[in-house]
């Protein structure tokens, strides 16, 4: 997988974004409607990348620089909008998104990767715990919703 980093507003990141959110009305019921500001994906403050097969955009991930305290430092960024089409599902991509998250995070000086996910979406929860995620206390828009997992990695 060829890793680009896009604006938010970019066309196959949009069209995946979209897609996305058509995956947690199917889920959820609803949209995901935790703020989100697309200058909050642009350097220094984050970064928004495509991954492309063969170039066809098969994958989202971003992540933006965050205050919520983990293990012990505040130096966080979050991760937003993992995302794989699903005909491009069980070949590893997402693994390999975050791995590439996790190293372009730590570059830019992160200390440690946050996240929320939600209970609905089990192989999330599963890939990003076999990568070494663990719990950490709520935060943000779905802090204390039911459906919401947080969950944290040190990165140094």
């Amino acid at each position: 997988m060829l890793f680009q980093r896009v604006g938010y507003g970019h066309p196959d990141a949009v069209r995946l974004v979209a897609d996305v959110q058509a995956e947690y009305v199917v889920r959820y019921g609803s949209q995901d409607d935790s703020p989100v500001d697309p200058l909050e994906f642009e350097p220094p403050h984050g970064s928004f990348f495509v991954g492309y097969v063969d170039g066809e955009p098969v994958a989202t991930g971003a992540w933006r620089r965050s205050t919520v305290e983990a293990f012990g430092t505040t130096v966080t960024c979050e991760i937003k909008r993992m995302y794989v089409v699903a005909a491009a599902r069980g070949h590893g991509h997402a693994r390999r998104m975050l791995a590439h998250l996790e190293e372009s995070a730590r570059a830019a000086g992160a200390e440690a990767l946050v996240l929320e996910t939600g209970m609905k979406q089990p192989e999330a929860i599963a890939l990003y715990e076999s990568s070494g995620y663990v719990a950490i206390p709520g935060y943000g828009y779905y802090r204390g919703s039911p459906l919401s997992r947080t969950l944290g990695k040190r990165l140094v």
